[in-house]
């Protein structure tokens, strides 16, 4: 069993902790310099440092033993670390999926066996994965525990599953990965109702690093040699699975009914961490209208999903495994189904240059069967286990310099519409990883440098989000933005500040066509509701200041509804989120199958 990160008790540190704190508690603000003078005076067991989280849950762990009657929340805004992860309204949670097949022979793609297909084990969040042999409920929990730890807020949680092509696991193993994950936050629930005051008093059923996998893979020592594999990285994770696991590839506990799922949802819909976005990744050319429905019965709200390119010359010859129109269709049905649209595309693969790049990234935002919402650019790194080494040494591919990445990359963010956010540029693949390619994780901060230098900037949501300011409802006025899809209208609502900084948005799909699911056939569609700014606890009316409590959420709905009766609808649906289920019922609607709905007919 590995040792855990979290498993620290203050108990044991009481005479060096006392004092940090006492001090702590006296100050109004805390700088770095003050905090380090403070460990270095007080070492934990005469020689370390106490970090950040262990000096909150120090706090937290003699609170009441000591009397000590401040705001809790006071304390823990002057020790913790910057609330980067946090600031944009949830704390992101995410979690991968084991390694398993993949139906994908993309000649780009990494094959590390001891990761799902396309990802290092060297990546941080694969790390993570790995310390838990790739259970979903020790990931979930020892995330939320991490954030509560350095004293951030985990009421309100966006699930993130990685790993592969998520519609190419079968449906047990879904269903079972997505309990097991509301299972870890609902245990935060029972947990906080134990009194606990700290991650290390929990009980032992709620330790994250006491939950093993079924299957480890650390002691698998096969690697692919993208050169000239002796086997594939299906051949290897296949054959290690069946070794393992008796010639199956699944565990029998990887296993769970639909009827189980619900129950905790059901938990979750008013727990102390609820799930307000669950997201999955998938390939165009593995959705249906079937996997479209079972993505949104296991509580799906985004799909993230891989352009790579918008040529069919070029897919072909990364052996991608569909062309352009598989990914229409795929956009199509999400659409349709109101889900939110996270796309990846990919600058720099085989048979393209830096001027078909631009090209191609044009067709992302004009094409009305495109559009995405939210934008993930990925330059190509070329890995050793990725069959591209062979294009490379023999001269077919390079990679581009960094003054053309910086030209490509460039052109493409300030072609980015204000209705869609680039959550990120570059890969955080570890340096030594990359056989040849960028290695530069912060070349977006480059990019950005480079674009204020020509007196240019990006416009997406994520360059002009308020993040963690305070804002008056008097800055605030509220414009729209309308652009045809494939499936009809879009209306993208936003509240900006004088200087177009975003406070808010909600999407509106105003569909010209009937959805193939049968509850939403004649229905407006919201697909998502956002509001910035620091995360603010589900009851906590200590920072009302800011722009969660100015009731934005509520006034984007209402004026959503206003402009879906005036187009003509009479029902306005809502793809809402197991967490978020109470929130819309507060505001008139009323739960169906899948999708929460509000009748339209008395209003005008």
């Amino acid at each position: 069993m590995r040792p855990s990160p979290h498993h620290f008790e203050p108990r044991l540190h009481e005479a060096e902790l006392l004092p940090i704190i006492d001090e702590i508690r006296a100050l109004d603000t805390l700088d770095a310099n003050t905090l380090h003078r403070l460990v270095r005076q007080y070492p934990k067991e005469g020689r370390g440092a106490f970090s950040k989280s262990e000096i909150i849950r120090g706090y937290r762990f003699f609170r009441a033993r000591h009397g000590w009657d401040e705001d809790e929340a006071a304390f823990v805004e002057r020790v913790r670390m910057k609330p980067v992860r946090t600031q944009s309204g949830v704390a992101p949670v995410t979690v991968l999926t084991k390694p398993y097949p993949c139906p994908g022979k993309c000649i780009f793609c990494p094959s590390d066996v001891r990761m799902p297909k396309s990802y290092l084990s060297r990546e941080p969040g694969a790390q993570r994965a790995a310390q838990h042999d790739f259970d979903p409920y020790g990931q979930t929990l020892g995330r939320l525990l991490a954030y509560y730890n350095t004293g951030h807020e985990v009421d309100k949680v966006e699930l993130i599953i990685l790993g592969g092509t998520w519609s190419f696991y079968p449906e047990p193993y879904q269903i079972w990965f997505v309990k097991r994950c509301f299972d870890a936050l609902n245990a935060v629930s029972r947990w906080r109702a134990s009194g606990a005051t700290d991650g290390s008093d929990a009980a032992s059923e709620l330790r994250p690093w006491e939950i093993k996998g079924a299957v480890s893979f650390d002691a698998l020592i096969e690697e692919v040699d993208g050169r000239a594999p002796a086997k594939s990285y299906n051949q290897v994770v296949r054959g290690y699975l069946a070794e393992q696991l008796d010639g199956a590839l699944l565990d029998a506990s990887e296993h769970a009914t639909w009827e189980e799922l619900e129950e905790v949802q059901r938990f979750n819909e008013t727990g102390e961490a609820r799930c307000v976005g669950l997201v999955v990744e998938t390939r165009p050319d593995h959705l249906s209208d079937d996997e479209v429905v079972r993505i949104r019965r296991l509580g799906g709200t985004k799909v993230q999903i891989g352009y790579q390119s918008l040529s069919d010359e070029v897919l072909e010859a990364n052996r991608r495994g569909h062309d352009v129109a598989a990914t229409r269709h795929a956009m199509k049905l999400l659409r349709a189904a109101g889900f939110k649209l996270h796309a990846h595309w990919m600058p720099n693969l085989y048979g393209s240059d830096p001027e078909r790049d631009v090209e191609d990234f044009d067709r992302v935002f004009s094409d009305p069967d495109l559009r995405p919402d939210e934008l993930k650019i990925y330059p190509t790194s070329l890995i050793e286990s990725a069959e591209l080494m062979r294009y490379y040494e023999s001269g077919d591919w390079r990679p581009y310099t960094e003054a053309e990445l910086l030209e490509v990359l460039s052109e493409c963010l300030v072609r980015v519409p204000e209705y869609c956010r680039v959550t990120r540029v570059i890969r955080d693949i570890p340096g030594d990883d990359i056989h040849a390619g960028n290695k530069v994780t912060n070349f977006r901060e480059v990019v950005e440098k480079e674009l204020r230098r020509g007196g240019r900037a990006s416009r997406d949501i994520r360059a002009r989000e308020i993040r963690g300011e305070r804002v008056r409802p008097e800055d605030l006025h509220l414009e729209s933005i309308e652009y045809a899809t494939s499936i009809g209208r879009e209306v993208f609502l936003q509240f900006v500040t004088r200087e177009r900084r975003i406070v808010g948005f909600c999407r509106l799909a105003l569909p010209a066509e009937q959805a193939a699911i049968d509850e939403i056939a004649a229905s407006a569609m919201i697909r998502e509701v956002h509001v910035y700014g620091a995360v603010v606890g589900l009851d906590d009316d200590r920072r009302r200041g800011r722009s969660q409590h100015l009731g934005l959420g509520t006034r984007l709905i209402e004026e959503a509804a206003t402009i879906a009766s005036a187009a003509g609808f009479a029902d306005l649906a809502v793809i809402s989120s197991v967490g978020t289920r109470e929130y819309y019922r507060r505001l008139g609607f009323a739960d169906g199958e899948l999708y929460q709905h509000r009748s339209l007919r008395s209003s005008s």
